[in-house]
């Protein structure tokens, strides 16, 4: 597997390491599609990414995020649809041929080499001179934070460490376009927080390409200047992250990047300013413009930090403080709001010092810049 890591990752030693991005679209998927027997892992998604952009695709398991990430690196043959890298189309390309750099969760480093000699050893295969292996690689690990680490074992590095090795043996020789499979997802959080930083400012200084994996939100959210949120094979919205939190285009975005509280109502008035909405638990809740029509049934989408405690006269919706739960600087706190049903609960969060108490009688109230209007029985 090492070994196929680092003949994926071949690319002209003619690039330098500070090549510039262009203005161009490095990538292209049209109309991708791949199966497995009756199963459609991945149905026909198409997207266009520009260079240097980072892009991630956020999903559970079962989404199809890691399958088309192979599909684009080439470990796994599409049924139909095109990639293009470059302007080439490396549909039916082998990996080593597509100069696509790929770090994997795993660190796959070979144990019985330096740091450096992992990160030189793909500029070996390509014939590299020796004098500009050696800049090469030290400019690299300039880069990485890792300037003096060169002649250490991989046994000898953090876990944060090795994955930054990973990182440098992939951007070497600067491919057009790199691949992240989940590459921080066998770290401690402090540790992936620290080394999300450390990706971001990579690739903002040497203006890469790059295409993230992960199941993880605020990960995506962190990284990413677009996210493509995937579902059973497609993507359901392909948006910047304020978008896709603010303005999410399903029910199952808004719940999946911010576990959105949804409530029940009908439609009042909707002009080209507002919406007006009576939920069924008598209360009544403005959203900003949206497509609905006066009468439609409804579910409006709230996320619990847009949400703010106020006195129960003051609120779109009335209820009893269930529980509070302290998580650090936050509160998180559950309403169950009267003239609901027992099911229906609201999440909130708060700054620490303004949490209400367990059995507070407290209205809840939220600007109509935060608040989403989805269609009763909307997918999602």
């Amino acid at each position: 597997m090492s070994e196929l890591h680092v003949m994926s990752t071949q690319q002209s030693p003619s690039i330098p390491l500070s090549a510039g991005t262009g203005t161009g679209k490095p990538l292209s998927v049209t109309k991708v599609r791949k199966t497995y027997g009756v199963m459609t892992a991945v149905d026909e998604i198409s997207m266009e990414i520009g260079a240097g952009e980072f892009v991630t695709f956020l999903g559970s398991s079962g989404s199809g995020k890691t399958t088309t990430l192979m599909m684009i690196a080439g470990f796994v043959e599409p049924d139909s649809g095109s990639i293009v890298v470059g302007g080439r189309d490396v549909t039916r390309l082998a990996p080593q041929k597509r100069g696509l750099g790929f770090v994997f969760q795993q660190y796959l480093l070979f144990p019985h080499m330096t740091v450096g000699e992992n990160i030189a050893f793909p500029l070996q295969l390509r014939g590299v001179p020796k004098a500009e292996i050696r800049r090469r690689v030290g400019e690299t690990l300039e880069i990485a934070g890792l300037a003096g680490f060169a002649r250490r074992r991989p046994r000898e590095l953090s876990g944060g460490q090795q994955q930054r090795v990973a990182l440098c043996r992939a951007l070497v020789y600067r491919p057009p376009v790199i691949l992240m499979d989940e590459p921080l997802g066998a770290l401690d959080k402090k540790l992936r927080d620290q080394l999300q930083t450390e990706i971001k400012r990579i690739q903002q200084e040497l203006g890469l390409t790059v295409i993230y994996v992960t199941h993880d939100q605020e990960e995506a959210l962190v990284l990413s200047d677009r996210i493509a949120v995937m579902r059973d094979g497609r993507i359901d919205q392909f948006d910047t992250p304020r978008e896709l939190f603010e303005r999410p285009c399903t029910p199952f975005v808004a719940d999946f990047l911010g576990a959105a509280n949804f409530l029940p109502g009908k439609v009042e008035d909707s002009t080209a300013e507002h919406v007006v909405v009576r939920l069924d638990t008598g209360g009544v809740l403005r959203a900003r413009a949206q497509d609905v029509t006066a009468g439609t049934r409804v579910r409006v989408a709230v996320q619990p930090g847009r949400l703010t405690p106020v006195a129960p006269e003051a609120g779109f919706c009335t209820g009893i403080v269930e529980s509070v739960t302290y998580v650090g600087t936050l509160v998180r706190v559950t309403v169950l709001p009267e003239g609901g049903t027992s099911s229906t609960v609201v999440r909130l969060e708060v700054p620490a010092g303004r949490a209400p108490y367990v059995g507070d009688r407290i209205g809840l109230s939220a600007d109509p810049g935060d608040v989403s209007v989805f269609a009763a029985g909307t997918e999602g």
